[in-house]
């Protein structure tokens, strides 16, 4: 079944929202990197600690299995100002309102009829402690969304290929996220 997304409506609807710059993208040229999930095993704290990181997001495979399973994705960036970009801690707190602005953009695709999937930034930290790995199920399912990275996504490449900004400069940070939508199978008769 081919995949329509109202481009015009859906420019309309996120012209109310500060999306820095998007592109929709065909899943298919979407690729996953193993360096990525390197990097996390090495370098991030959060790796083993919470549903949104390797290795609970599944295999390298299993991950891009999941990215193919969708037909098209909004690749998205807004942008944040901190009074230091050196500042972790400030710079953190600007997440909350991308991701706010992430779940606004997937409920839109979903009332479309889509049915979505979203990897957005860093690691979700919805609750004080995940309840991973304590062979409990995540309490957020609906809200917690894995990171691009852990995915295996390289957001600099996607951003370098379909020419976008990554960097601003000065105080700026940009947010990136990437929501996975295909014809909601449940709604159309599809199986």
């Amino acid at each position: 079944m081919d995949l329509k997304l109202d481009i015009q409506k859906f420019e309309e609807f996120i012209s109310q929202y500060p999306v820095y710059e998007y592109r929709i993208l065909d899943t298919k040229e979407l690729k996953t990197e193993e360096r990525v999930r390197i990097i996390c095993r090495q370098e991030c704290e959060r790796y083993g600690t919470t549903w949104a990181c390797p290795p609970a997001v599944g295999t390298l495979e299993e991950c891009g299995a999941r990215i193919h399973s969708y037909e098209k994705a909004v690749f998205f960036s807004s942008v944040a100002e901190v009074s230091d970009v050196l500042n972790m801690e400030e710079m953190l707190t600007t997440r909350r309102a991308h991701e706010d602005l992430t779940a606004e953009i997937a409920s839109f695709l979903k009332k479309e009829g889509f049915e979505t999937f979203t990897l957005s930034t860093e690691s979700c930290d919805i609750c004080g402690q995940c309840t991973y790995p304590q062979g409990k199920p995540c309490r957020h399912p609906e809200r917690m969304h894995p990171c691009l990275e852990s995915h295996g996504i390289v957001a600099s490449e996607i951003v370098e290929e379909k020419k976008m900004e990554y960097n601003l400069g000065g105080n700026t940070i940009l947010w990136f996220s990437m929501i996975l939508f295909r014809h909601n199978q449940k709604n159309s008769g599809i199986n």
